[in-house]
């Protein structure tokens, strides 16, 4: 006959059970709450696109230009760019000014599509275009306007007419408010991260949580800004009286000059290039549309 220890009842121990196992629950139930008002609040469509995105409302165009303007700042200090009176200096800057003169009519056109009026938030940009000398092909356009160029695009690029392609997307990103989007994108993860833990999760259980929001919602949602920003880059490009069809053989170089290093689709912000050019091809349409309507012809 088996002996009991002093205070061994006999029943079985209780699982999860007592104050602080309920007051777990009560403050995971308080995140998700608190997540799903988060989300439900800060919600409010784009006119660029149509779709309802989020976008905290204390993060407003003034904070975000401020930001623009900050890391802007650091990065010219860290990388030197060239003389204004330079001749890629020049062509970029000339490119910059056409596309910046068709922001009004083509994020007018763009809303009138979705039947809503056009933001004017970036009638506060303060545009500045440098080119820094870089291997890199690359290029960016930060809130408020702030663009810069790298050296290692121009040869990928080859054109002005692919070149404005490239830039029409990054002016896109700032104008699409993809940064103000970006952080509360951030801040809902965060939220999703403070609930598991309140639920108990584990470091392992937690990883395995912000993996699986990453990849089910932070990597389609910021596929879906370059997705967003080659349309209405393109639309730039074309009324600012670019070639759009110049898009494709730029996308076809960009492939070529990752040497095929490019994450999967799925693991990646960025869309392939063989998908970024199937996409680009079914807007070509709409792209000479808006060049037949907005590119003025050249004065006599």
């Amino acid at each position: 006959m088996r002996r009991q220890s002093f205070g061994d009842s006999g029943a079985a121990p209780r699982r999860g059970g007592g104050l602080f196992g309920n007051v777990r629950w009560l403050v995971l139930l308080g995140f998700l709450v608190y997540g799903g008002c988060y989300y439900l609040s800060n919600r409010t469509e784009d006119p660029y696109t149509g779709q309802t995105v989020l976008i905290d409302g204390a993060i407003g165009p003034e904070q975000e230009r401020a930001l623009g303007l900050q890391a802007y700042r650091e990065i010219l200090a860290q990388e030197r760019p060239l003389d204004p009176a330079d001749p890629a200096s020049q062509e970029i800057r000339e490119i910059a000014s056409r596309l910046i003169a068709k922001v009004d009519v083509v994020s007018a056109a763009l809303a009138s599509e979705h039947g809503m009026r056009a933001q004017d938030h970036w009638r506060q940009f303060e545009w500045d275009v440098n080119v820094i000398p870089s291997e890199q092909a690359n290029a960016f356009c930060l809130p408020g306007g702030k663009m810069a160029v790298y050296t290692g695009l121009i040869p990928v690029a080859r054109t002005r007419d692919a070149m404005a392609v490239v830039m029409g997307h990054e002016i896109a990103h700032a104008l699409l408010r993809h940064g103000a989007q970006r952080m509360s994108q951030q801040k809902l993860a965060q939220i999703g991260q403070m609930a598991g833990a309140a639920g108990g999760l584990d470091a392992q259980q937690q990883q395995m949580m912000m993996a699986a929001m990453g990849y089910g919602y932070l990597l389609p949602y910021a596929r879906s800004h370059e997705t967003q920003a080659d349309e209405v880059g393109l639309m730039l490009a074309a009324a600012a009286c670019y070639d759009p069809n110049e898009a494709i053989g730029l996308w076809e170089r960009m492939g070529q000059s990752s040497g095929g290093q490019a994450p999967p689709e799925f693991s990646s912000t960025h869309p392939n290039p063989g998908s970024r050019i199937q996409n680009l091809q079914a807007l070509m349409p709409k792209a000479l549309e808006y060049r037949q309507r907005f590119c003025a012809p050249p004065p006599s």
